[in-house]
């Protein structure tokens, strides 16, 4: 069952993986968005929870094989 963006992730959540998918912590991606560290580390934890992921990568691999990300 293919899933579109809207019915999982945020396009916060979206953005933030975009930007852990060039490799940058979460405290480089909280200075990118303007956000707290404490918030960039609350949307990743998001996204492992909604993609049923193991980790960070884990998250990653699903979310480009499901099509959420590029």
């Amino acid at each position: 069952m293919e899933y579109e963006k809207s019915e999982v992730l945020t396009q916060r959540e979206v953005e933030v993986l975009d930007y852990a998918k060039k490799g940058l912590s979460n405290e480089e991606i909280a200075d990118m968005i303007f956000i707290s560290r404490h918030t960039a580390k609350a949307h990743i934890s998001s996204i492992i929870r909604k993609l049923h992921a193991k980790n960070r990568i884990n998250a990653l691999y699903i979310a480009i094989k499901k099509g959420l990300i590029k």
